[in-house]
């Protein structure tokens, strides 16, 4: 659609390529900020939309008088009540396939969750839904400064990505927003064009040959609604808003008005300070016409002109300025219509170009054009980068009306540049050429020779005015206490105070920006110092004998002197002997490579240069670990320890012995053990935890400063070997006129060395020299060797010796050695001399325990008694047998000195009686019996006969047996037969009596009974049977039997053995036992406690024939406490109670009653009701 213009008025040409227009209003500060100009880019339009639509949203949204929309108030007054974002994002540029991010920032301090962010394309275009390939959108929280950072990347940007962008943050009812422009270009090598009219933000149509043919209103006009941002993309439309308020206005233009005739056109466009007419037609001419400017009515003034010509209605508007660019309607009754101006100022021209300009260092240069308008906008650019003037720039603009100055102060070398000066219009340029003015040198530096400690003043003086620089030996000087810089006019100074050798070099000045240098050197000399410092106050150097020494003196002068070493006049060369000397520029170093004891002595060092000499003389003293000791000698063995002593190394190494370590190993072994770990002062040495019985060999080891020396060779080899302890309970066995026999006990500890034998020695009391010894025999009996007698001259392996050959009536000490490979023990003395005289002790007689009772034995079985006696001299033994002897082919007596046996392989019944023992010793008697009992199964009974038959009962009765087998009879038992088949039936069993009743038997049948007799043995061999038989008859008198008067059998529950109070060991079943009787049977119910125990495994109840027993398998002490046992009946209840008590056993020793404490016992009581258990435990 062709664009309207003002009446009579011609369309504006558009240069190629067209500038932008700049905005006048710009000056009276309703400008947008200039980042925002920056940002927007040039967009080519669909055809039949004009530039004046792209203006229209720039103008929206950069400028600020046009009349907002209701929704943009809302917005802004929220934005200022609440502004969220502390940074905002900023326009930016990118080259085509380049990436870009735009930043915001929201302060959380007084938000309590995390605010709503979204990111817009134009107006609508939600960019949520466009994140992927390239576009991401991130958020972070720092939680430091409590900031939220929300961050749009656009990634590979393409030339469609350009456009007007915004950013709205929400949180509850605060709302800010942010908009910022995105200027796309496209990646070239040369320097780019620069479009002055994007740098001033205004857009301008593009030439008509650019366009589409395709019309896009069209195809809006034909699309779906969901189709329309998918075309506004393709085409390059980004003000969605103004794109659908058109589409709107065109389809209400194809529906016919009732109030106009004709209505505005679409669109309307005017060049700044023109004039625009806007003209309607009314179908009644009667109908009230009202202009609107964004919602605002206009009233008639000089700006607006209204006219009414017939039905036309026309509205002037005269000197049209930006800020008339907006939107215009007109009501006429409850109709209206609208349309859209836009207003383009005329290009400024550059009517003077700039010109070349040549210039020196230091001036001040002036770059001059001028513009067609006064105060126009014109930007400065240096090699095609826009110039930035400001406070801290070099860089000055001034404005004179039309003219406008760069200024550049103090030019260099690096303002040379093209410089060009660009408006909406036109632009110039120019080329600066600064260079440097000649420069000559008036007094050149000269070089210096200056003493240590003196002052170093270098000065020069050149023909200009200009900083310079100083450096010596390339790098720059730093000014310090001692060194300043001076710079007076075109006068340079370098001085340095006390010079030192370090300041000698080349000093070079080289003015700034001028290749030119001035050089000089300085040299400083300094007579030869030798500086001993670390060394001792007697100048010592000690080496360890095989180490390298390289000893290094630290020296001085200038220039460097010439060092000879020496040592007892004899000069020590630079070369590459063991001995040498090394010469460096600071220090000197005499080298040993190997040191050696000869090489101990006095050293020379000797300087010289031209300002004079010094020399000096050091000690060098070679010390070594010192020689290996001799061969320790082992002095002493015993069960496992040595003493062993050495002597010290002939030569220390040159510095005193401080101990000696020593090692030891098994002979048959090559490993050494280091025996001491601090080190041993003396001589002497103890080891000590050998093995007895292994052979081992030491050597030693000396140590002094330096180290350890080599060891020594190892002693001989000893074997650690211990003697016995004495032997143990010496005693005197027996004592004859002549004779005294001695026994005792091996020692209680005998060693690896085993026991060879014992020696048994005596000597006679009355020696002057011998001294009584306690009542243990533990006391030393001071008699020489030659004093005591050696009873045995051979060692004897028994632990029982007879001294013979002793005169009667003497008294002798007695004692006994062990002997073994290493030698005689200590020896164990008899407590008290022996009188060599018999002694008569009196018989007694020894008899077991089971004797004191009848001894019982079956007959065949074997009887072997032993009774022990006591007597000296041996007594004489006298057996016999119901006071008659001994046969002794029956029984076999056997004595001996301490014991009489008698045996007897198969006893007999007629072995059974008294057996005497008598023992005598001189005229002392000793008596003793033992009954022996020899018992056989009984005989049977002497008769047996039938009583009495009635009905189904036989009664019978016999006699004792008359051989009861040597034992008391226990018990009968009877058996019957049936006459038919005589197969013999026990009846009754372990029967006491001499007569029973057999009961129960068979009517019809005839019966014959037997009876056994039993003892201890069992049941005799044979039976009595009843001579006649027994017939139960079928039919016969009636027997009538007796009456008796019922006896009453019930009674109440009655116990006839009571609980006792037990006391049982902790882990041992413990029984509890009692009697009841009573009729109906009673029922039995156990309790501990008053508590009655049911079902509990640990407890085991039985009854049997009246006998109660409850069993406690393997109690604790918390089983402890009282136990009632409960029989109940019809006829009554009754009780029987006692305590048990639990011990616990700790160290093989039980409790019972007051506890027994050992060593680290406490005693601890459990709380139970009614339980007296105590526990003793050790701690």
């Amino acid at each position: 659609m062709p664009e309207p213009t003002k009446e009579n008025e011609a369309p504006a040409p558009a240069p190629a390529p067209p500038p932008e227009e700049p905005n006048k209003e710009t000056e009276a500060g309703n400008a947008p900020p200039k980042d925002e100009e920056e940002g927007s880019p040039s967009i080519a339009l669909p055809p039949g939309l004009g530039s004046r639509a792209l203006e229209r949203k720039d103008s929206e949204w950069s400028l600020g008088e046009s009349p907002a929309t209701e929704e943009q108030v809302k917005q802004n007054t929220n934005s200022e009540l609440s502004t969220l974002f502390v940074e905002k994002p900023q326009t930016g540029t990118v080259k085509v396939g380049g990436n870009i991010s735009f930043i915001a920032k929201v302060k959380a301090e007084d938000l309590l969750r995390k605010p709503s962010v979204k990111w817009f394309k134009g107006k609508w275009m939600d960019l949520a839904s466009k994140a992927g390939k390239h576009l991401q959108l991130k958020e972070t929280f720092e939680r430091q400064s409590r900031v939220y950072t929300f961050e749009m990347q656009i990634i590979k940007a393409k030339e469609n990505y350009a456009g007007n962008y915004r950013c709205e943050v929400t949180y509850k009812d605060k709302f800010d927003s942010c908009s910022f422009d995105l200027e796309v270009h496209e990646s070239t090598g040369t320097t780019p064009n620069i479009d002055i009219r994007s740098a001033f933000k205004r857009r301008e149509v593009k030439q008509q040959e650019e366009e589409p043919e395709i019309d896009v209103w069209e195809l809006l006009k034909n699309a779906n609604p969901n189709e329309y941002e998918k075309i506004a993309f393709q085409y390059g439309i980004t003000d969605l808003r103004g794109m659908l308020k058109r589409l709107k206005r065109m389809r209400r233009v194809e529906k016919k008005s009732a109030a106009f005739a004709k209505i505005l056109d679409p669109a309307y466009q005017i060049d700044k300070g023109g004039r625009v007419r806007f003209v309607v037609e009314l179908a009644d001419p009667k109908l009230e016409v009202k202009w609107y400017k964004n919602g605002q009515e206009i009233r008639p003034s000089t700006k607006y002109i209204f006219e009414h010509k017939g039905c036309e209605r026309i509205m002037f508007i005269n000197n049209c300025s930006l800020t008339d660019d907006s939107e215009y309607y007109v009501t006429a009754g409850d109709e209206k219509c609208s349309t859209e101006l836009f207003v383009r100022e005329p290009p400024i021209m550059v009517t003077k170009q700039l010109e070349d300009t040549n210039a020196y260092c230091g001036e001040k240069v002036e770059l001059e054009c001028e513009v067609s308008e006064d105060d126009a906008n014109v930007k400065w650019f240096k090699n095609g980068e826009e110039i930035i003037p400001g406070p801290k720039s070099r860089y000055k603009v001034k404005v004179e009306g039309k003219k406008h100055i760069l200024i550049i102060e103090g030019a260099t070398k690096a303002d040379s540049a093209e410089y060009s000066v660009m408006t909406t219009g036109g632009q110039s340029s120019a080329k600066l050429t600064v260079d440097l003015k000649p420069l000559k040198i008036l007094a050149p530096l000269t070089d210096l020779t200056v003493k240590l400690g003196k002052e170093i003043c270098l000065k020069c003086e050149i023909s200009e005015n200009v900083t310079g620089k100083w450096t010596k030996n390339g790098l720059p000087v730093q000014e310090g206490d001692r060194l300043k810089v001076v710079h007076k006019g075109r006068i340079h100074k370098l001085v340095i105070d006390s010079a030192l050798i370090e300041d000698e070099g080349e000093y070079v000045f080289t003015p700034d920006a001028y290749s030119v240098t001035l050089p000089a050197k300085v040299h400083v000399i300094d007579p030869p110092k030798i500086n001993l410092d670390g060394l001792d106050a007697d100048n010592t150097v000690t080496v360890i004998a095989g180490n390298k020494l390289r000893l290094e003196i630290p020296i001085s002068g200038e220039p460097p002197p010439k060092v000879i070493w020496s040592r007892a006049d004899k000069a020590i060369t630079e070369g590459s002997g063991r001995i040498r000397a090394e010469s460096y520029p600071d220090s000197s170093s005499l080298i040993i490579d190997v040191a050696e004891r000869e090489d101990s002595g006095v050293y020379n060092i000797n300087l010289k240069n031209e300002a004079g000499e010094a020399h000096a003389s050091i000690k060098i003293k070679v010390v070594d670990i010192p020689d290996p000791p001799v061969a320790p000698n082992v002095t002493d063995v015993g069960d496992d320890w040595c003493i062993m002593n050495w002597e010290p190394p002939a030569y220390d190494g040159g510095s005193p012995i401080l101990g000696y370590f020593i090692e030891r190993k098994k002979k048959q072994s090559s490993r050494w053990m280091r025996l001491n770990f601090e080190l041993c002062k003396e001589t002497t040495f103890e080891p000590k935890k050998m093995i007895e019985g292994v052979a081992y060999e030491v050597r030693i080891f000396a140590v002094n400063a330096i180290g350890i020396s080599k060891p020594s060779m190892p002693s001989k080899p000893f074997v650690p070997l211990a003697v016995t302890s004495p032997p143990t309970l010496l005693a005197v066995d027996s004592v004859t006129d002549t004779t005294v026999t001695m026994k005792w006990r091996p020692p209680d500890q005998i060693g690896a060395a085993g026991l060879d034998g014992y020696v048994l020695e005596y000597c006679f009391e009355g020696s002057t020299s011998a001294k009584q010894s306690d009542e243990n025999g533990e006391a030393a009996y001071d008699l020489s060797a030659e004093e005591w007698i050696v009873a045995n001259m051979d060692l004897i392996d028994k632990t029982k010796f007879t001294i013979t050959g002793l005169p009667t009536d003497a008294k002798i000490f007695v004692r006994v050695k062990a002997v073994n490979a290493a030698g005689a023990s200590e020896p164990k003395y008899y407590s008290q001399p022996i009188l060599v005289k018999e002694i008569i002790e009196p018989p007694k007689i020894r008899i077991p325990r089971h004797l004191k009772q009848t001894y019982i034995r079956r007959v065949g079985e074997a009887v072997n008694l032993v009774i022990p006696f006591q007597g000296k001299p041996r007594p004489e033994l006298t057996w016999t047998k119901d006071g008659a002897e001994i046969d002794k082919n029956q029984i076999n007596i056997r004595n001996s000195e301490t014991d009489t046996i008698i045996f007897i392989r198969k006893a007999e019944r007629s072995h059974s009686g008294k057996y005497d023992l008598q023992v005598k010793v001189e005229k002392f008697v000793e008596s003793a019996s033992i009954d022996i009992q020899i018992v056989d199964r009984p005989g049977p009974p002497q008769l047996v006969k039938i009583e009495d038959v009635w009905g189904e009962n036989v009664a019978l009765s016999w006699t004792p047996p008359k051989d009861d087998g040597n034992a008391a009879i226990t018990g009968y038992t009877i058996q019957k037969a049936d006459k038919k088949s005589m197969e013999w039936f026990t009846v009754i069993e372990h029967y006491h009596r001499t007569n029973a009743t057999i009961t129960e038997l068979v009517i019809g049948n005839e019966y014959y009974f037997r009876v056994f007799a039993e003892n201890m043995c069992g049941l005799s061999e044979n039976a009595t049977m009843t001579k006649e038989s027994a017939v139960i008859a079928k039919d016969g008198k009636v027997y009538k039997n007796p009456v008796y008067e019922d006896f009453d059998f019930t009674e109440a529950p009655m116990y006839t053995q009571p609980l006792v109070n037990t006391y049982a060991i902790a882990g041992y079943n413990a029984t509890l036992n009692c009697s009841v009787r009573g009729n109906p049977k009673p029922k039995i119910t156990w309790m501990k406690n008053k508590v009655a125990i049911v079902n509990d495994p640990r407890y085991r109840m039985f009854s049997n024939q009246g006998v109660c027993t409850l069993e406690i398998r393997k109690p604790s002490p918390y089983d402890g406490g009282t136990y009632c046992c409960k029989a109940v009946n019809d006829l009554g209840t009754a009780e029987v109670e006692c305590k048990l008590e639990v011990k616990v056993i700790y160290q093989g020793v039980i409790t019972p009653g007051e506890p027994l404490f050992l060593a680290g016992q406490q005693q601890v009581d459990f709380p139970s009701a009614g339980s007296s258990c105590k526990v003793y435990l050790l701690t």
